[in-house]
């Protein structure tokens, strides 16, 4: 893609510090956009959007709670303040539990709940607004692999992913008539701290558990940048008929 492709655009990416979130960041910006990094973590977020300004690019870091209504609505507003007019927003912030309905925590099943579903619903509810009075632009939920099929030992997660995969559907529905495309992407197991972290939880030793998590057809883990990818070719006019759809990135994971 061009250089240029996303040239004038402002861009929201949640989860923005590290992982697909980073990577995203970095390639909006590497095409034109300006991008408000925005993280639970101010300083992961703080070096991206560092690294975005060094390289010549327009960006700001936003620290961010994405399930706190005024996190959320700051977040966007600062955007706009700082930025200008927000056309493309990046779901993307997650975190996962690794266990079943049986030993999750009542605390944990809530966290995951708010961060991977409520906050996609609150980021959109005050960017949406913003996005159809600049004239349209382009959403991408960040769901899962898990979000179309199950998971052992990761209730909490596959259920907020699934939900993720169908709140894409009627968003794309709710908001086609005010210029907005709404997309999801599926990953599998990419190579980031996240995956690195379910490990830990499970009790398996890393190199053991990063080898299994590479058994696809591909034979390997994805890369942030190969997620980025596909998340900038829905936000882009390369994708200007495509809405309501989910993209599966797993290196044929669920193909079989």
């Amino acid at each position: 893609m061009s250089k240029t492709v996303l040239e004038g655009r402002v861009a929201i990416v949640t989860g923005g510090g590290g992982g697909i979130g980073r990577s995203t960041a970095l390639n909006f910006a590497a095409h034109g956009a300006a991008v408000s990094v925005v993280d639970i973590n101010e300083d992961a977020a703080r070096k991206v959007a560092d690294e975005i300004i060094s390289s010549g690019g327009r960006s700001i870091a936003i620290a961010c709670d994405v399930a706190k209504v005024e996190d959320a609505k700051n977040a966007v507003l600062r955007t706009q303040d700082s930025l200008g007019n927000l056309s493309i927003l990046f779901n993307n912030a997650g975190i996962i539990r690794r266990a079943s309905v049986v030993d999750i925590t009542v605390e944990e099943w809530d966290q995951s709940v708010a961060v991977n579903l409520r906050g996609v619903f609150l980021m959109s509810r005050y960017s949406i607004p913003e996005i159809a009075e600049n004239g349209g632009g382009a959403i991408v939920n960040t769901g899962s692999g898990w979000g179309l099929v199950g998971g052992s030992n990761a209730a909490s997660y596959c259920a907020t992913k699934s939900a993720v995969v169908n709140l894409t559907r009627a968003m794309a529905l709710d908001h086609a008539n005010q210029g907005i495309r709404v997309n999801c992407i599926c990953p599998g197991d990419i190579d980031t701290g996240m995956l690195k972290s379910e490990g830990k939880q499970l009790g398996i030793e890393s190199k053991a558990f990063l080898e299994e998590s590479a058994d696809r057809p591909l034979g390997r883990l994805g890369r942030p940048e190969e997620v980025a990818d596909a998340v900038l070719y829905l936000v882009s006019d390369r994708s200007s008929f495509v809405t309501g759809t989910t993209l599966v990135i797993d290196g044929g994971g669920l193909a079989g």
